[in-house]
């Protein structure tokens, strides 16, 4: 990050000292997704943007998740590849491809309705159709529909003018139409596959059909990559681009050679990431279009999404999958217009900020610009009083974002102390301002995480622990359905009394909590003891089962409600979760909740 962080808002720093194994392993873990950490000329768009549209198009569209009167779930785009559907039968499913409903205008305005700065379309994606027109192939929507037109001409032209970045993805590696093109198994022989003559005959004439025939774009947004050697990658790379010096390039372009990082699908990272990089979410279950996925993210989500994206430092592109007549799902329009709304109100705590400063509390998570956090409630503490912990700089003042109406604010001890008015708390995010002059401390892990009487439920992440003995914090990736990638972060590794995981909590409000653990437990597992230290009280439990960890299938979390525990004073405490024998695994623990038994 350059200069424009000021006042106490040092990223390397930040990151430099979370000090967590957990953060550099999610990274070692991502198949060549990280960035090359060069700063970009031309980054300072991206890392002010904050949100984008993703857009999965192509025949998959058509195809909407059936293929020979059977329903596939998941990722849409994939179903080439999940119904190992031949070359040649998949071909033919061009010729019923005429998306004449498509309409680049109406496209262009719902992004800017809805508060987007950027756009990605999918160019081509795995499947070998090209959605533009191609000179290099004639597996393209001009030469092989009915259509007869380049949609993405008219969408280059259309986003421009509304003033929205715009960009292509394009697989570089994955080609299920070409007999050299990668993971194509079912009809070509990979062992004889020559991936330097694709690169060489499809994919880069087509990267420079792209990079040249449709104006300057934001970004090429790479996938899967493969293939090439280093060496053959910084070619690959250098030679596009000179074409286009000002146009971004993903981190999926491989080798670490993209300027931010993409993290992989449907993840957000635990803390703030130095440097600029985003995090992809699809608006339902799947990228391309299925009929049958109605499982549509509310307003609400993705306004918390977007908050706790950029709470990290970070840009949230969220996908949708139009159909195979160029329409987007009604429930996309609808409920991307009513997070532009929100945006028209909010948006000064989105667009510009980078990460906030003050850890995630039980009321939600905050934003940053120099001399100002914007705090992003969630939830109102039922008394009305917000308490920021370890707040050292002076406030000038605080306020609502909207209306700017002044909100009382007091100091106690290294504490901050807001009155907040009553407000609709139905509303997905209600926005508050603090300015200030000086420093505030770096986000720290070992702040202990507050708890309180004011909140149904207090949440003390996996993230937040300290671990002993073989016991660690990791990061573990599952699906629910086909390539519907989720993400949990946890301690594992706990087989014997020595590795243990502590946390250190700051109970603000005295009185009874109930003390639940949130795991995964598998069958082997399971009917183990366990044992929960609250400072010198022991509490034991026994595990109960909930379901094995399988990358291919949903991982199961039980909120196993295991004591309640007495706190007769305010202060910090430990919690320590350790097995209580030598065994198996006890389990995978995701968090710690505190409920309080009478909340106020």
């Amino acid at each position: 990050m350059k200069a424009i962080l000021k006042g106490g808002f040092i990223l390397a720093l930040l990151v430099l000292d979370l000090n967590r194994s957990m953060q550099a392993q999610t990274m070692d873990e991502m198949w060549d997704s990280r960035s090359s950490g060069k700063e970009h000329p031309n980054i300072g768009w991206f890392k002010d943007a904050k949100f984008g549209l993703f857009i999965h198009w192509g025949l998959y569209s058509k195809l909407a998740g059936e293929w020979k009167d059977k329903n596939y779930y998941g990722s849409g785009e994939w179903i080439m590849n999940q119904a190992k559907i031949p070359v040649k039968e998949y071909r033919e499913v061009a010729a019923t491809f005429n998306p004449v409903a498509f309409n680049a205008e109406d496209w262009a305005q719902l992004a800017k309705d809805a508060g987007i700065r950027y756009m990605v379309v999918t160019a081509k994606h795995h499947e070998g159709f090209s959605m533009f027109d191609s000179k290099v192939t004639d597996f393209d929507i001009v030469d092989a529909t009915p259509y007869k037109k380049d949609p993405m001409k008219a969408l280059a032209a259309a986003s421009r003018k509304k003033g929205i970045q715009f960009g292509f993805y394009y697989s570089q590696f994955q080609d299920w139409n070409e007999p050299n093109g990668g993971k194509n198994s079912w009809d070509f022989d990979e062992k004889k596959k020559n991936y330097q003559l694709y690169y060489d005959q499809k994919a880069i004439p087509q990267l420079k059909e792209l990079m040249t025939n449709y104006g300057p774009l934001g970004i090429i947004w790479f996938d899967t990559p493969g293939g090439m050697t280093r060496q053959q990658t910084e070619e690959f790379v250098n030679g596009l681009r000179r074409l286009q010096p000002n146009c971004l390039f993903s981190s999926r372009v491989g080798q670490g050679l993209g300027d931010y990082r993409d993290f992989g699908d449907s993840e957000l990272p635990t803390t703030p990431i130095m440097g600029p990089w985003e995090s992809i979410y699809t608006h339902n279950d799947s990228w391309g279009y299925i009929k049958h996925d109605m499982n549509f993210k509310s307003p609400l989500e993705i306004i918390r999404l977007l908050a706790n994206v950029a709470s990290k430092g970070g840009n949230l592109m969220l996908n949708v999958g139009p159909d195979g007549n160029g329409r987007i799902p009604e429930y996309s329009e609808k409920y991307l217009k009513e997070t532009g709304k929100w945006l028209a109100r909010n948006g000064e705590s989105i667009y510009g900020t980078t990460y906030g400063l003050i850890p995630q509390q039980p009321w939600g998570v905050s934003t940053s610009k120099p001399g100002k956090q914007y705090l992003h409630v969630f939830n109102r503490p039922h008394n009305g009083k917000l308490i920021i912990p370890g707040f050292e700089a002076a406030v000038r003042s605080a306020y609502t974002l909207q209306g700017r109406k002044v909100v009382p604010v007091k100091k106690k001890g290294n504490q901050l102390i807001l009155d907040l008015p009553a407000f609709d708390q139905t509303a997905a995010n209600t926005v508050f301002v603090i300015e200030y002059t000086g420093k505030i401390a770096p986000y720290d892990l070992t702040t202990p995480v507050p708890v309180s009487n004011q909140f149904a439920m207090n949440s003390v992440d996996a993230v937040y622990g300290k671990v002993q003995g073989s016991a660690e914090i990791k990061p573990l990736t599952y699906s629910h359905y086909y390539g519907d990638w989720k993400h949990a972060t946890c301690v594992t590794g706990m087989k014997d009394p020595t590795d243990a995981a502590s946390f250190t909590i700051n109970i603000q409000d005295p009185g009874d909590y109930h003390i639940i653990l949130e795991y995964a437990c598998p069958q082997e597992s399971a009917k183990q003891e366990g044992v929960l230290l609250v400072n010198d009280t022991r509490f034991l439990f026994r595990t109960l089962r909930s379901s094995e960890f399988d990358k291919s299938a949903p991982l199961m979390f039980i909120k196993h409600t295991i004591a309640t525990s007495s706190f007769a004073k305010a202060g910090t405490y430990t919690l320590e979760c350790r097995p209580l024998n030598k065994g198996k695994e006890l389990f995978k623990l995701k968090t710690i909740v505190l409920e309080p038994v009478n909340a106020n």
